[in-house]
C-alpha cells in the first residue's frame, strides 16, 4: 500500500506490517470469542482493555516519554480496523483514549500536564474519556449549560453541571471536560478543564441502555460544586471550543477506521457465506444479484480506505504546516460511518433468516455501525461542515 499527496506519501514500513500482524492476532484471539458475551451482558470488558495497554494501544502516537507506544497516525487506524473488525466495543474505548484524550492533551497541554495527565492513560493503567455533549446540547456546543466559576482567591474553578453521553465514564479516570466560564460569550466561552474523578463533587449518573456497542459503558457526569484547580485548565480560559473541533478532526479519522473495521468484517462474513450457501444447485455467490451486492461492497469498503488515507496524509500535512485537516477528516468520517451502514445491511441480507439470529455476529455488527453516523459529529453535521468550507462559510 503506497498513497502519495504532493510532497507527502503514505507507505507500509516493517513496522506497522509487524504491528498489523500482532493487533490482528491478538484482536481474534482475545476479543473476537469474548465479544458476543460483553455485547449481550453490557459489562466494560476491562479485562482485555488492560491487555490492549500492554501492548501499548491505548497511546498509539503518544510519545514514548509520556508513556505511549510513540508510532503515527497509520499505526492508530490499522490498529483501529483490527480491533473493530472483532469488536467495535473495545475500538471505541482505543478511539476515545487515543483521540479525544491523550491527543488534546498533547496538542493543547502544558509539560507538566502531558507528564501527570497523559502517561497513566496512555499506558491502559487508567481510562480517559472526553466530555463535551450535555443533555441539552450535543451538535450546538454553545448551548450547553455547564458552568466553571473562578473562586474568589483564583485557585480553583467551582464546577457545575450535567454532561451526558459520556463514552467510558462509568470507568473513567480522568477526562477532558468542556464546560462555560463565559455564557456570554457563546461557543467562545467554553474552557476546557482536566478532571480527576476520584475528587470530591464528581458522580455519575445513568449508564445508557445502548442499541449497539454495548460493552463500551456510557453515562452521565454530575458536577456539584467540583474544585478544580487553575493549574488544570488546558489550553488557556476560553480556547475549549477551538480545542474541542481540533480534537475532533483526529477522533473523526479514528471513526471513521472503525466504521471500516466494522464493514470489513460483515464482508468477510458475507463473502464466504455466498461461497458456501446452496441454493437451486449452486452457491448464492453465482447469481448476479448476490455478485452485485458484493461488488457493491467490497467498492465501498476500498473507497472508504482510501478517503482515510487521504485524510491521514492532510492530517501529516496540518502538522507540518499548522493548518487543519477537517474537511478530509469529515469526508472520510462521513463516507466510511455510511459505508458501513450500507454493508453491513447487505451482509445481513445476503444471510437471509440466518443473518437476522443472534447465532451469528452479523446483527450485532448491524447495531454496532449504527452510532458511527452519530456520535463525533453527525453525518449532518460532516456534510456541513463539509460544505461550509468548500464554499468559504467557515
Amino acid at each position: 500500500m503506497a498513497v502519495q499527496a504532493g510532497a507527502l506519501s503514505l507507505a507500509m514500513s516493517d513496522e506497522h506490517e509487524m504491528l498489523l500482524a500482532a493487533v490482528r492476532e491478538f484482536a481474534q484471539r482475545e476479543i473476537a470469542p469474548v465479544a458476543a458475551g460483553y455485547d449481550e451482558s453490557g459489562e466494560f470488558p476491562l479485562d482485555t482493555v488492560r491487555k490492549m495497554g500492554d501492548m501499548g494501544l491505548m497511546g498509539i502516537e503518544t510519545p514514548e516519554e509520556y508513556g505511549g507506544a510513540g508510532l503515527d497516525t497509520l499505526a492508530y487506524v490499522l490498529t483501529m480496523i483490527e480491533i473493530a473488525k472483532a469488536d467495535a466495543s473495545h475500538s471505541t474505548i482505543l478511539s476515545v483514549n487515543n483521540s479525544l484524550y491523550c491527543k488534546g492533551i498533547l496538542q493543547f497541554g502544558t509539560e507538566r500536564q502531558k507528564r501527570e495527565w497523559i502517561r497513566p492513560v496512555a499506558s491502559g493503567a487508567e481510562i480517559g474519556a472526553y466530555s463535551l455533549t450535555e443533555p441539552m446540547s450535543g451538535s450546538d456546543a454553545g448551548n450547553m449549560t455547564s458552568r466553571a466559576i473562578l473562586n474568589e482567591a483564583r485557585t480553583h474553578y467551582i464546577i457545575n453541571g450535567r454532561k451526558s453521553w459520556v463514552t467510558s465514564a462509568p470507568y473513567a479516570d480522568r477526562i477532558v471536560l468542556f464546560c462555560m466560564t463565559t455564557a456570554e460569550a457563546g461557543h467562545r466561552g467554553i474552557t476546557a478543564f482536566l478532571i480527576d474523578s476520584k475528587a470530591p463533587g464528581f458522580s455519575r449518573g445513568k449508564t445508557e441502555p445502548k442499541l449497539g456497542i454495548r460493552a463500551s459503558a456510557t453515562s452521565e457526569i454530575i458536577f456539584d460544586d467540583y474544585a478544580c484547580p487553575v493549574e488544570q485548565v488546558l489550553g488557556g480560559v476560553g480556547q475549549g471550543f477551538k480545542i474541542a473541533m481540533t480534537v475532533l478532526d483526529a477522533g473523526r479519522i479514528g471513526i471513521a477506521a472503525q466504521a471500516l473495521g466494522i464493514a470489513e468484517a460483515a464482508y468477510a462474513a458475507a463473502l464466504g457465506y455466498a461461497r458456501e450457501r446452496q441454493a437451486f444447485g449452486a452457491p448464492i455467490g453465482s447469481y448476479q444479484m448476490i455478485q452485485q451486492k458484493i461488488a457493491d461492497m467490497k467498492t465501498r469498503i476500498e473507497a472508504g480506505r482510501a478517503l482515510i488515507y487521504q485524510a491521514i496524509l492532510a492530517k501529516q500535512r496540518a502538522e507540518q504546516t499548522g493548518g487543519r485537516y477537517t474537511t478530509e477528516a469529515s469526508m472520510a468520517k462521513l463516507f466510511c460511518s455510511e459505508a458501513a451502514a450500507f454493508v453491513t445491511d447487505e451482509a445481513l441480507q445476503i444471510h437471509g433468516g440466518l443473518g437476522y439470529s443472534k447465532e451469528l455476529p452479523l446483527e450485532r455488527y448491524y447495531r454496532d455501525a449504527r452510532i458511527t453516523r452519530i456520535y463525533e459529529g453527525t453525518s449532518e453535521i460532516q456534510r456541513m461542515v463539509i460544505a461550509r468550507n468548500e464554499l468559504g462559510m467557515r
